[in-house]
């Protein structure tokens, strides 16, 4: 269950501008900050630090600044697209497609919002600096160590999005920081701050916030980034070994793989770094409000939200689920064949030119974890009824035949664990995992492939997998809780498959993709693996011949979409002499 919540802090802090906070961040002076005298001590500072978490959930309300990166990480990444009609957020179409410019407002948006955190972040370490003589050892310690693991995520965000960025820290003058061009090392600034924050921060902590092992796995991630293989493995072996959650907990993969996205059990055993959300708070931006259009459409009281049918799952994503008799992957890519395709109803209507009615739910074999992932006609979504099909798409022949799943709400948590004060029942009480236990054994297992040591890797992914493979917790058929909703197969490697170097890599890989996808890392795999343009491009023509009005001649260009523009906006308001353009742009 849920506990802990800092819900009066959230909202304190969703009411407070603790820096240098507007859509032009370096620009304009801090507004509505504390005054000196509450700062000079411990709650004043540790008010600052609130504030800086709060940024974790975006800052001015857009939804690209929500940490899930459902639209640069999922959507652009193939395991999604939009959904909902052409019309509706129409700026995320041209972003889907490759086709958007340095003018795009909803990156800006981010930008924004990232170097916020990071501002807030550095008034945190100055002001507790300020005031050290004011603190015990310990609590400057702390502070300034869980300040300063915010910072690293801030900025590893903002590098992995547009990779030229300006780096500075606390000691900058606010006068000097809009002269900070765009060429920084932000890699060794990030894993400095890491490093502090692992010396600095305890292994324990109050629920909703990060400690030590938070900053190991996010320090083994900013190596696996960069290729440093041998140090990624050093600090996720020590993640494995020792590492807990804030409140002591060992960390352990769940035995229930829906547990994950599920608001009952946040700040569970596999949860290494989150973003904590609340609700009936007055605003509803400390919720998931980020996610607030990722529902099926229009479900009335039989579905959760109500709108706004965004967010759904790609047919290629489904088909990746497709596993061999024996119960694994197609790592060949043949689930692409027309005879391996995931049944679909958009197949089924508009190219067999079938009533839907008719429609008969796959009888093939495939990974469990796709009906955990991906609401699918015939087959029960969460507790609410069988997911009708169409009826819960806003645009099939647009968006296709899928809707999201993962980190939905259930119907016996409405009110609950919801938001009902605004517009939506889609804001809803659930902690985002940002880094959890599967991601950081397969990050792991992805060292040890590099590394030429096979068995451990194939030790990893068997632990991922075998989670996946127990069968009292697949999805069932309501009418008969002892029948599984569909032909679940799966079964573990052995080391025979782990054969060779580049095939124990392209399993490691795949198994990203089945575990985490919709989870906002795939776009950014793709890059750091150097495989986006053949990766992105197979997806379009693929996607293409069914959504073609969305996906028909879109085409990754390599060499330029590896990471997006450095916003236009922030360009003319430093000067062109400051901050570069990204090649290509």
């Amino acid at each position: 269950m849920k506990t802990n919540k800092i819900i009066a802090s959230l909202l304190a802090a969703g009411l407070l501008t603790l820096g240098a906070c507007s859509d032009e961040f370096l620009e304009v002076p801090p507004a509505n900050s504390l005054g000196d005298a509450q700062l000079q001590t411990k709650d004043g500072v540790e008010g600052l630090l609130i504030g800086t978490y709060a940024a974790l959930n975006g800052v001015f309300g857009n939804r690209f600044e929500g940490p899930n990166h459902w639209v640069t990480g999922s959507i652009l990444g193939g395991d999604a697209n939009k959904g909902t009609d052409a019309g509706d957020y129409s700026t995320i179409n041209p972003v889907q497609r490759f086709d958007h410019d340095a003018t795009q407002g909803d990156l800006n948006s981010l930008w924004n919002g990232r170097y916020e955190g990071v501002s807030r972040a550095n008034n945190v370490v100055k002001t507790a600096t300020a005031i050290q003589e004011n603190l015990s050892a310990a609590d400057f310690a702390r502070i300034t160590g869980e300040a300063r693991m915010l910072r690293a995520h801030f900025y590893f965000d903002l590098k992995k999005h547009f990779n030229n960025i300006p780096v500075f820290d606390e000691t900058v003058p606010a006068t000097e920081v809009p002269l900070v061009p765009n060429n920084g090392d932000a890699w060794a600034f990030i894993e400095a701050d890491l490093q502090y924050a692992y010396d600095n921060m305890p292994g324990t902590n109050s629920a909703g916030r990060v400690n030590k092992w938070a900053a190991a796995a996010l320090m083994g991630k900013a190596l696996l980034y960069q290729g440093k293989f041998a140090a990624a493995k050093s600090w996720f072996d020590d993640v494995i070994a020792n590492g807990t959650t804030p409140t002591g907990e060992k960390y352990a993969l769940l035995d229930d793989y829906q547990q994950i996205f599920n608001a009952e059990f946040d700040n569970h055993a596999e949860a290494v770094f989150d973003v904590e959300a609340a609700n009936n708070t007055g605003s509803t931006q400390n919720a998931n409000y980020f996610d607030d259009l990722n529902y099926p459409y229009n479900t009335g009281p039989d579905g959760p939200g109500n709108c706004c049918g965004f967010f759904q799952p790609s047919i290629d994503l489904a088909n990746h689920f497709r596993t061999t008799n024996a119960g694994l992957p197609l790592l060949d890519y043949s689930f692409s064949n027309p005879a391996n395709e995931v049944a679909n109803i958009y197949r089924h209507v508009f190219q067999d030119g079938q009533d839907e009615g008719t429609f008969v739910e796959d009888a093939g074999p495939l990974d469990p974890r796709i009906d955990w992932s991906i609401g699918r006609k015939g087959i029960p979504y969460l507790d609410w009824i069988e997911h009708p099909g169409s009826a819960w798409i806003r645009s099939f022949p647009y968006a296709g035949p899928y809707s999201p799943k993962k980190y939905v709400y259930y119907r016996t948590q409405e009110n609950s664990l919801t938001d009902g004060s605004s517009w939506t029942r889609g804001y809803a009480l659930m902690n985002y995992t940002i880094i959890r236990y599967a991601d950081v054994l397969l990050m792991a297992a992805e060292a040890e492939v590099e590394l030429g040591n096979l068995g451990a890797a194939l030790d990893l992914v068997n632990q991922v997998r075998a989670r996946a493979a127990n069968s009292q917790y697949w999805v069932k058929e309501y009418d008969d809780p002892n029948a599984n909703a569909a032909n679940y197969v799966i079964s573990e490697y052995t080391a025979a498959d782990f054969g060779d170097q580049a095939t124990a890599r392209n399993i490691v890989r795949f198994e990203r993709k089945l575990e985490l996808s919709g989870e906002g890392h795939r776009f950014f795999d793709l890059v750091r693996w150097g495989v986006a343009a053949d990766e992105l491009n197979r997806y379009f023509n693929y996607e293409g011949q069914y959504l073609v009005t969305k996906f028909g001649g879109a085409t990754f260009q390599a060499g330029k979409h590896e990471y997006q523009p450095i916003p236009q906006a922030q360009i003319d308001l430093q000067g062109g002499d400051v901050l570069s353009q990204n090649p290509g742009w």
